[in-house]
């Protein structure tokens, strides 16, 4: 089931009267960075786990048979691990409209990855926004066992693609940030038993 976020989002302005925004992406995010940033840094959030629990009916999936894509839960003592980017506050309308099934903005903190990659002033954390779908939204799909969360992956398709390419770019993404991820490379692992 569809639900529009995109005027409750713009309702949701954490950051007012900011020049720029560090936006975090723990799923497409990371890899199909279709706005302009500023800057792009790898960095984690503590706390939360990145679960394939979000029904996805406009975009990797349809109404009548939906997808599975990304959002978090809440895991005390997790790290998950994605790509930060620093926006002006304009990119957030088209983001909305991305984001619109379910996904609302939130607050976190975050922390850029390394030493070496610290910010002007020192600091290696920041407050960023999320975009989370919580299981209150009626795309919500919730937790099933791996081989049946892969099976739906591996059958849809919506209008942005097969469900099937986000999770394997996702994988791949992660890899390349050279972090781990159990839920993520055990529903890649079952998935290859569908094709």
């Amino acid at each position: 089931m569809l639900l529009d976020t995109t005027a409750l989002n713009q309702q949701r302005n954490f950051f007012d009267g900011h020049t720029d925004i560090w936006l975090f992406g723990y799923g497409s995010l990371i890899w199909k960075a279709d706005f302009e940033y500023l800057e792009r840094r790898p960095a984690y959030i503590t706390g939360w786990a990145r679960r394939f629990w979000q029904g996805s009916h406009d975009h990797r999936g349809t109404l009548e048979a939906p997808g599975r894509v990304a959002t978090l839960i809440r895991d005390q003592g997790a790290l998950c691990h994605g790509m930060a980017y620093r926006i002006t506050p304009d990119v957030l309308a088209p983001l909305d409209v991305r984001e619109k099934n379910g996904y609302l903005r939130e607050k976190v903190p975050l922390t850029f990855q390394g030493e070496r990659e610290k910010r002007p002033e020192g600091r290696t954390q920041t407050e960023g926004l999320i975009y989370l779908a919580t299981a209150d939204n009626p795309a919500f799909l919730g937790d099933a066992p791996l081989k049946d969360i892969a099976y739906q992956i591996a059958h849809a398709h919506g209008p942005s693609g097969s469900n099937k390419a986000y999770l394997l770019n996702l994988a791949q993404a992660l890899r390349e940030l050279e972090t781990e991820d159990a839920h993520v490379f055990a529903i890649e692992e079952q998935l290859y038993r569908y094709q």
